[in-house]
């Protein structure tokens, strides 16, 4: 997808330059902003396939824009991958728990950076393709919503594509390798925590009894 639209978001004026000048190369349409407020007047206007958004910035944070950002349903397809020069675990585990995609640590380098974003565009075209069936709920990919008994349910993007995968077998148990891999991809590390934070926000929205706990090995949707 080297058509796609990136936004970059970061207060530092060197970072932007050098991300614009080799995304750009690589032939992506590409603009750059400075602050999360200016972030969020964009996307109102132009909808970027994917944002790379610096976590420590002035004012309003990466974490914030990211939240205010999946909390809008019409902004669920946009992918935001965390710039971020913290390296400790909370930090990481805060950024994906606020619905961020993936995250890459500063000082950046331009093939990790690249080999990242393709691999995010890739999983997001791959997902859209995907359209699990199942007698208890209908899955509507494009609006990344949950119709159950007539009740729509509107979902954060991580959360509907674990729901998603969960619910395309149903009765069969999904490894937590397994989830990793589909949901978050082998380019990204996350710890069983992040899993079990998506897990518990999903029963709140659809109900307790429709995703059950193997305990040690991971979960399986009850149809």
């Amino acid at each position: 997808m080297k058509s796609a639209h990136l936004l970059i978001v970061d207060d530092e004026e060197d970072i932007r330059t050098l991300l614009l000048y080799n995304l750009q190369k690589e032939g992506y349409k590409v603009h750059a902003l400075a602050d999360g407020n200016s972030c969020l007047d964009y996307i109102k206007v132009e909808k970027p396939d994917l944002i790379l958004l610096d976590v420590m910035m002035p004012q309003l944070d990466g974490i914030e824009v990211c939240e205010r950002i999946k909390a809008d349903p019409s902004y669920q397809d946009i992918l935001i991958c965390f710039l971020t020069a913290r390296s400790e675990d909370y930090s990481q585990i805060a950024g994906l728990d606020a619905g961020a995609d993936d995250y890459i640590s500063k000082p950046i380098k331009t093939k990790v950076l690249l080999s990242r974003i393709q691999a995010m565009l890739r999983r997001s075209e791959h997902h859209k393709k995907i359209e699990p069936v199942n007698k208890i709920f209908h899955i509507n990919r494009e609006k990344y919503l949950i119709e159950k008994d007539g009740n729509e349910i509107q979902l954060p993007r991580k959360e509907f594509e674990l729901l998603a995968l969960l619910a395309s077998r149903p009765n069969v148990v999904f490894k937590r390798e397994q989830i990793l891999e589909k949901v978050w991809g082998t380019d990204i590390i996350v710890g069983d925590r992040t899993i079990d934070v998506h897990i518990r926000k999903i029963r709140e929205k659809i109900g307790e009894n429709h995703i059950s706990t193997i305990k040690g090995i991971g979960y399986k949707f009850i149809e």
